[in-house]
């Protein structure tokens, strides 16, 4: 016989379960069916397959080669079914699946990463995918659907009333100055921006930073004089180290060098804020939501 047989798992549980009670009878009690009703079942199910399932023994009914032959097959798929409703149910739980995250560069080793580790410790079944993307290019990808969270500073976020994104704060992150090991004010205490009004300044050559930079220095009460740029924090901190400049560092990006010193400010400490965007209306997807409350963790309590 040729041609796709008809494998209904509803009728098949009912052959499994005949094959343990050993009786119609039982089976219905089992089931909580009429025995006429388990009969046709079995009877449409034989007709679907194209092979006889049952025969006659005496008074009752046993299962044939054939049905012995299904069933052998049928445990395969009831096991793979129960697998696949296990998983479905941790997916459902949040607990499995697939979360892609894009962010910022200093946002990947300071947030995501530590994110991804406890949520690997806790839910081994939810893979998290990380994509480094500065703002524009993290929203575009958010937008299309290629990541399901965007990290990015606030300065540089869509407006809260946009329709496409819900827009969740992560934290503060302070801004701390970054000093040549032998500045004369490293050791001063009670260090605030206005006593580097003074100090030629390094800008970040990328993002918001020169913006950042300027707005903390003119809320100090000062134009800084903005005397070197760079994109990345090796090159800002290098030129901090050979005592070209003044830096103001994210807490979350500053690297040890033996030769700067990081000093927190006093009063007028700048921050810059750090959120994550979602498409609006998926924030509730579970798997997204375990992803947000393990990205939030770290700022809990800041």
């Amino acid at each position: 016989m040729t041609g796709t047989r008809e494998w209904d798992i509803r009728k098949l549980r009912i052959l499994r379960t005949l094959s343990e009670r050993g009786t119609v009878t039982a089976t219905a009690e089992a089931l909580l069916m009429t025995p006429s009703a388990v009969s046709q079942q079995l009877s449409n199910l034989a007709s679907q397959l194209g092979v006889p399932l049952l025969e006659a023994h005496g008074r009752r009914v046993r299962l044939t080669d054939a049905a012995h032959l299904v069933l052998r097959h049928a445990e395969s798929v009831f096991a793979q079914l129960e697998r696949a409703d296990a998983e479905l149910a941790g997916y459902l739980r949040g607990e499995t699946g697939t979360v892609r995250v894009g962010a910022f560069s200093t946002a990947v080793p300071a947030l995501v990463v530590p994110a991804v580790r406890r949520l690997r410790a806790a839910y081994p079944g939810l893979e998290v995918r990380v994509r480094e993307a500065e703002a524009a290019e993290a929203y575009d990808l958010l937008s299309s659907g290629r990541v399901d969270l965007a990290l990015s500073l606030a300065a540089q976020a869509p407006t809260a009333r946009d329709p496409r994104f819900a827009l969740v704060p992560l934290l503060a992150d302070p801004l701390d100055v970054a000093l040549p090991a032998d500045h004369p004010l490293v050791g001063r205490d009670g260090l605030r921006l206005a006593d580097l009004s003074d100090e030629p300044w390094i800008f970040g050559g990328s993002g918001p930073w020169s913006e950042i930079t300027l707005a903390a220095c003119e809320s100090a009460g000062f134009v800084p004089e903005q005397a070197h740029s760079a994109a990345g924090w090796t090159a800002i901190l290098a030129m901090v180290e050979a005592g070209m400049g003044v830096a103001l560092v994210p807490r979350m990006a500053a690297e040890r060098r033996g030769g700067v010193v990081m000093r927190v400010l006093e009063r007028d400490q700048p921050r810059r804020h750090v959120l994550v965007a979602v498409r609006r209306g998926s924030e509730t997807s579970p798997g997204i939501a375990r992803v947000l409350s393990a990205l939030r963790e770290p700022s809990r309590g800041n």
